[in-house]
């Protein structure tokens, strides 16, 4: 019986940029934010428990494991778009299904960026630039995020994952705001 590889996230950083910077579909962006998510979530975490907020600091800790899982996922989630390319078949139902990982990886990021806002407000200064880069970093992973989801489902303009998007892009950029003023 053949070993399982061990999961991407779980290989040697420098290993890891070469597989995103290697010249093939994945890992791509949806799995490569939802690292940048993980590690927001990471900054997250410690900043709580500084702040002696445990149930904050268990968040993080979930949604760190949620992203870390959201890009394993996502490593894969392409591929039956690009092969219904290849195959000459339309690739609506693929596209739809390859905005899953990555609105999951916007909701995490948006309560991430959320968190750490609420975070940064009762941090004690030496802590406050680690609290913004976690809110800095997940505003980011929730607009790449949520740019892919509205890439791939630019022809269905109807579908209410697009306003979900919005909202939580609208979310993180609150957070932001309210962390940095």
């Amino acid at each position: 019986m053949a070993l399982e590889p061990p999961p991407m996230s779980a290989r040697p950083l420098p290993e890891l940029l070469d597989a995103i910077g290697s010249r093939t579909p994945a890992p791509g962006a949806g799995s490569t934010s939802a690292w940048a998510g993980a590690l927001a979530a990471a900054l997250l975490e410690m900043v709580a428990a500084y702040a002696e907020d445990p149930a904050i600091a268990s968040r993080a800790a979930e949604l760190r494991a949620e992203l870390l899982g959201c890009a394993e996922r996502e490593l894969s989630s392409y591929a039956p778009v690009l092969a219904a390319q290849r195959a000459g078949t339309d690739v609506s139902e693929a596209l739809s299904a390859a905005s899953e990982t990555p609105l999951a990886i916007a909701r995490a990021a948006a309560e991430v960026a959320d968190l750490a806002a609420a975070v940064h407000a009762r941090s004690r200064p030496a802590l406050r630039g680690d609290a913004a880069a976690g809110v800095l970093l997940a505003e980011a992973v929730c607009q790449v995020a949520g740019r892919l989801v509205q890439i791939n489902l630019a022809d269905r303009q109807a579908d209410p994952r697009l306003a979900e998007v919005a909202s939580l892009l609208q979310r993180a950029t609150d957070a932001r705001r309210r962390a940095l003023a």
